[in-house]
């Protein structure tokens, strides 16, 4: 008898097997030969003093024996994000609470499309979205950012151009992964009008806001937050996992904002679709008030680690053929190499001759050949030693002396 295929979902249907550089740092690690990972993203694993007592503390609350299921989460919790993060730009009503910001998408395509139905995403971008969107049976559209001196700006008329009549929102990313880019003003004007002509949603990912550190010749054009815009329907989104540096508590949230009647809406069907899940744990909502007051400490010592390893980076390559991109904030810097060879066999030769991962380009899905990503979260004695290897291996291939 000829065995019946399994009754899989063709949305689980992903390419199997690892990749060559999965499968190098697999060798190199059954040799018992060191790996230093510079694409290290986990912020408890990299020797941050975090005021882990406080937390411990703020979780200790005796009303968390106490069951109080809210769709939207607790009231205190919503009020302390309106307050904290998003400066009275909107009410509590109109914050949601969420498991994480990939449940914060779920819930949104749930919201905004059917299947087969568009979003627009932009492109580099981090990996995730294709996954998440494809869980909903969303088609994500990618939008091509090209860099342009040391920005990498929205061209809103591509984003146009690639709207069809499925396309039901668009994407942004602010500060953007890995590029470190933020929103500009005139950008938002333009994704906004664009969006309100069109009858789009407008999604903006903010979870790396808190590291926003605007170059001083530019301050004054980008985009803190996109929460309170009203002439699109809009959903900001952020979390504890980068905001707080605790992504094992597990909370997410969104701020909605737009014109009416779209607001209350969004709002009504964002509350049924909660209510059906209520995924957040009760003792993370009671801590999040205290949490949020510990944020500004957690920050500073963020900041400082990520300021003194971009700042080792830069030396390093100054006056070389390697430039260092600018950002105005994430945990990662891009670096634009010549690689002869091709970014992957550069990064393959990272493994095996340095002992050091980085993310070749294509991984975000870089426009062209030619790019790195590294991240800036290890402790800076052991990013500098891994920042000699690298600048010594990639100047030696480019032909110069490191």
């Amino acid at each position: 008898m000829t065995p019946v295929a399994p009754p899989f979902s063709r949305r689980t249907d992903w390419p199997g097997g690892e990749n060559a550089l999965t499968q190098a740092v697999a060798e190199r690690r059954r040799r018992n030969l060191p790996v230093v990972d510079l694409t290290e993203s986990n912020p408890t694993r990299v020797g941050l003093e975090l005021p882990l007592a406080e937390v411990a503390q703020a979780l200790n609350c005796a009303d968390n024996g106490r069951y109080a299921p809210e769709p939207f989460g607790l009231l205190h919790a919503r009020q302390a994000l309106a307050r904290e993060v998003y400066r009275d730009r909107v009410a509590a009503r109109q914050v949601v609470l969420t498991a994480s910001t990939s449940e914060a998408y779920a819930f949104l395509f749930k919201l905004l499309c059917d299947p087969g139905d568009e979003v627009l995403v932009p492109a580099p971008s981090y990996p995730l979205f294709e996954y998440l969107a494809g869980l909903e049976s969303v088609v994500p559209v990618p939008c091509p950012a090209r860099p342009v001196g040391g920005d990498w700006p929205v061209d809103v008329a591509e984003l146009e151009r690639r709207c069809t009549p499925r396309t039901r929102a668009l994407l942004v990313v602010s500060p953007h992964n890995p590029t470190g880019a933020v929103l500009r003003r005139e950008e938002l004007n333009g994704i906004a009008d664009l969006c309100a002509r069109r009858g789009l949603a407008l999604i903006a990912d903010e979870v790396f806001a808190d590291t926003w550190t605007p170059r001083a010749h530019a301050a004054g054009d980008r985009v803190e937050s996109v929460a309170g815009e009203t002439r699109c329907l809009t959903f900001a989104l952020g979390g504890l996992s980068k905001a707080c540096l605790l992504p094992q508590l597990k909370l997410g949230w969104m701020a909605v904002s737009g014109p009416e009647p779209a607001l209350s809406q969004a709002l009504e069907r964002l509350e049924v679709i909660a209510d059906t899940w209520l995924s957040v744990g009760t003792p993370v909502q009671q801590a999040l008030p205290r949490l949020l007051q510990l944020k500004p400490a957690i920050q500073a010592a963020l900041r400082q680690r990520l300021e003194a390893n971009r700042a080792a980076l830069e030396a390093a390559f100054r006056n070389t053929e390697v430039t260092v991109l600018p950002a105005d904030g994430g945990w990662s810097a891009v670096l634009r190499v010549p690689c002869g060879e091709g970014e992957e066999a550069l990064a393959l030769d990272l493994i095996e001759r340095e002992g050091l991962i980085v993310h070749p380009g294509y991984f975000f899905d870089f426009p062209s050949e030619g790019w790195l990503v590294v991240g800036l979260l290890l402790p800076t004695d052991v990013f500098a030693d891994a920042l000699h290897r690298l600048a010594h291996h990639v100047l030696q291939e480019a032909g110069t002396e490191a």
